[in-house]
């Protein structure tokens, strides 16, 4: 099992900048991807930003060029992933998911974001 607890959301201006942190524990050597993924009232579930365990990684349009995504893993029981966000837009206001893949999807319990213009 994969534990994930995210933080770092809240409020801010548009064009501003948040970092959201999502640490993972548990059996961290089966994951292969992390990422983070957002929902908007309304809307479904979207990708925002992945990376492998080999470094690769891919973004959503619409993020490009203003969120970075990066991992550090600190020992052998515990991986953190982070999501720079700058340049930040309303639109970009939605509930964040930390997610990762190994034997099966793990999910985070979401972290609020909210952009005002």
């Amino acid at each position: 099992q994969v534990q994930l607890v995210e933080s770092g959301g809240g409020l801010v201006q548009a064009g501003g900048s948040l970092r959201l942190s999502c640490a993972a524990s548990g059996s961290i050597f089966t994951i292969n991807t992390m990422g983070w993924y957002r929902q908007a009232p309304g809307k479904q579930r979207e990708l925002v930003a992945t990376i492998t365990s080999g470094g690769i990684t891919n973004y959503a349009d619409s993020v490009k060029g203003r969120f970075t995504i990066s991992t550090i893993s600190r020992d052998n029981a515990k991986n953190t992933v982070y999501l720079q966000m700058n340049s930040l837009k309303p639109e970009d206001t939605a509930v964040y998911y930390c997610n990762a893949v190994g034997w099966r999807y793990y999910w985070g319990q979401g972290t609020q974001v909210t952009v005002s213009s």
